[in-house]
């Protein structure tokens, strides 16, 4: 099978794409962007191929099943199981650094019950592993900073001894060895952990596979053994000039969002694109093909790294932010969207009383006004609007985003896809696709 695959490497996150021969999605993957945007863009690449891996899975087992249903939940207790061995695997990797962390000379004098106290967390967080993977659990995060940072300091925080070793310790320790597990390739691979996983599925007894066994161990190696010729691979996105690609395979955010957002609705005039370090408003043809646009990249006012700014502030986590503001009940005028200034606006605003929901939902007002200005800039809003990246997870800004279309525009089909955070990444997948003179090569995931 001939594949095509884009990367987009944005400043807080970074997002793979493969499209099969027909153009249609086959895989995709998202990690946290890091300081070593190889490493971020290798692990994004390799999990875009391993959801590829599981899609071939589904074919290969195709419809010859009691019911739809049974064979869902065949994929997904497989996926749930694959999903569990790459989390044992990175605690493990998480432990070997935590130990090495621990040998620092400023832990000398304490270091045999440093490392008890860590082999403890850890033990625990092995144990846990299971209930976290477990049918119907949804996890807060899907990156394994967040569900390892959030467990980890709970752990810590209940066996630690302020006249021992004390939580601070803790939890500098644990610091100094999540960076080193996140700019490290672990091998998370579909060939490294789905025989595990296989046989973990056919053992549980919830599903009795015994007359299917065989079935879906053809399924499994077929996707496993399938050949993915890469007929091409594009980059794009904030840090696109630190991917390992020649010139000819970068891109620009603006044309890749553009084109992405067009494949993901047809009919897309205008696309608001907010992400985590820019502002894009850009006016595309029936083709795809941008007429116009305007871009806020100065800084990161109003975008998604001013959100986490805020969240930190308020001691929340980004995704709360969102909810949170919902349940405003007056609007408060934020004078400032710049990330060098909120932090006081906020402390004096809520110095004088005003409650959080309501100082959230002037930001979040705030951050999409700042977005028309760019729309208007650019051309305006024309039918159909496409509300692209991160931000547009917030539902509170698609919210704002609604009413001040609607204020200044007039009622307008609003698009907003629950996978808007990879349209920069399908458009050089897009652009990848149509044509690259050098010959196909097998790649493997």
């Amino acid at each position: 099978m001939e594949i095509a695959v884009g990367i987009d490497l944005g400043s807080t996150t970074t997002k793979a794409v493969i499209l099969n021969e027909k153009n249609e999605l086959l895989g995709r993957g998202i990690t946290n962007s890091r300081s070593n945007y190889d490493v971020a863009c290798s692990i994004a690449r390799d999990e875009a191929f391993i959801r590829a891996r599981f899609a071939l899975t589904g074919g290969f087992l195709g419809t010859d099943w009691e019911t739809s249903e049974t064979r869902n939940a065949v994929l997904d207790e497989l996926e749930r199981r694959f999903r569990m061995q790459q989390h044992l695997e990175q605690v493990s990797r998480l432990r070997e650094e935590l130990h090495h962390a621990a040998e620092a000379p400023r832990h000398a004098e304490y270091r045999s019950g440093l490392n008890d106290a860590l082999d403890t967390i850890l033990d625990s967080m092995v144990k846990n592993a299971p209930a976290l993977y477990d049918t119907g659990v949804e996890r807060k995060s899907d990156f394994f900073r967040d569900l390892a940072s959030a467990e980890y300091m709970d752990l810590a925080n209940k066996i630690s001894d302020p006249k021992g070793i004390d939580f601070e310790t803790l939890c500098g320790v644990y610091d100094a060895a999540i960076l080193d597990v996140e700019n490290t390739a672990s091998d998370l691979s579909f060939d490294a952990n789905i025989t595990a996983a296989l046989e973990e599925t056919l053992a549980a007894s919830h599903l009795n596979l015994e007359g299917d066994a065989d079935k879906l161990r053809n399924a499994v190696v077929q996707a496993r053994d399938a050949e993915l010729y890469e007929r091409g691979t594009v980059g794009t996105g904030y840090g696109r000039q630190r991917l390992p690609f020649p010139k000819e395979q970068i891109r620009s955010e603006i044309l890749c969002h553009g084109l992405g957002a067009h494949y993901m609705f047809p009919n897309t005039a205008t696309v608001l694109d907010i992400g985590g370090q820019d502002t894009k408003a850009i006016q595309v043809d029936s083709k795809g093909i941008v007429t116009s646009f305007q871009m806020n990249d100065r800084c990161a006012a109003g975008c998604g790294r001013y959100l986490g700014y805020i969240a930190d502030e308020m001691n929340l986590a980004l995704h709360e932010l969102g909810p949170l503001a919902q349940k405003a009940t007056t609007k408060v005028k934020i004078s400032s969207t710049c990330t060098v200034f909120a932090g006081a606006e906020l402390r004096d605003r809520l110095a004088a009383g005003q409650r959080r929901e309501d100082i959230l939902g002037g930001l979040h007002r705030a951050i999409i006004l700042r977005a028309m200005s760019l729309l208007a800039r650019s051309g305006g809003v024309e039918e159909e609007f496409t509300f692209t990246g991160g931000v547009a997870r917030n539902p509170a800004a698609t919210q704002a985003l609604r009413d001040l279309v609607e204020e200044n525009y007039g009622n307008k089909t609003i698009n907003i896809s629950p996978d808007s955070i990879y349209t920069g990444a399908i458009g050089a997948a897009l652009f990848a696709a149509q044509g690259t003179e050098a010959p196909a090569q097998e790649v493997s995931a």
